[in-house]
């Protein structure tokens, strides 16, 4: 396994070789990685900024359910960056994160207007 300071030295100038093991886990280089679960929570985490569109959330939401992540760890890693990407970026990551776990925010908000709530 690469030690921690010779991981960044190689990422630091790209190395193509630890790059594509990054990607690609099942290669022959051992790199240091964290649980699926942590990871896969990540990835939903990192859509936030970026203001990703719906698939992209439904792809990462996906993979964190199979990784045994629930709504409520959604919604736990939505409020952990929220300090980190401000607020008008969670209001717009709420309701895909929640959609793509199964959740219609947009259709709970139509169901309790209709009935004056």
């Amino acid at each position: 396994m690469l030690s921690a300071e010779e991981a960044f030295r190689r990422l630091a100038i790209g190395d193509r070789v630890l790059l594509e093991e990054v990607v690609d886990p099942d290669g022959d280089l051992e790199v240091p990685r964290l649980d699926e679960w942590t990871e896969s929570l990540i990835r939903v985490a990192v859509l936030v900024p970026i203001d990703a569109p719906q698939s992209s959330y439904q792809a990462a939401v996906e993979a964190a359910m199979r990784a045994g992540a629930t709504i409520d760890d959604l919604l736990a890693t939505l409020i952990a960056v929220t300090g980190a990407v401000g607020s008008p970026r969670v209001v717009s990551a709420a309701p895909r994160i929640a959609l793509a776990a199964g959740y219609d925010v947009d259709a709970a908000l139509e169901a309790s207007d209709a009935f004056g709530r």
